[in-house]
């Protein structure tokens, strides 16, 4: 199992990103996906969250209207645009895949973690 972060990056507040997350190893079609986010010195948090169909989503507080989770079944990858970045955004994102047809929040609930890639919002 495999899971590949990528297009992290620096970035000025009010910028956007992309982030994809390139997955191998297990079923991914029947798989939820979720972005989680983890700052120095604080917990790691969800972000968004997409089911297996790409039908349902979630966000957390914090990047609703900002952020949008998208998933391509076909490519096996799944995505986080993120507009209108803040500094309070710049952080290790990591995505991650959990079994099954329910969203979840906490990061115990996933069973597959990618290896993170910071985003850092400054000027």
């Amino acid at each position: 199992v495999q899971l590949q972060a990528s297009g992290g990056g620096l970035v000025q507040p009010g910028g956007s990103l992309r982030l994809s997350c390139a997955a191998s190893g297990f079923s991914f079609g029947s798989y939820v996906m979720g972005w989680f986010r983890q700052a120095p010195r604080k917990e790691r948090e969800f972000v968004a969250s997409i089911s297996w169909s790409g039908g349902s989503t979630n966000y957390a507080d914090s990047v609703k209207g900002r952020f949008t989770i998208s998933r391509d079944n076909a490519k096996n990858t799944v995505y986080l645009q993120m507009n209108s970045l803040k500094p309070e955004d710049t952080a290790v994102y990591y995505c991650a895949a959990r079994e099954g047809h329910y969203s979840a929040y906490h990061p115990s609930s996933y069973d597959y973690w990618g290896q993170g890639t910071q985003v850092t919002v400054s000027s």
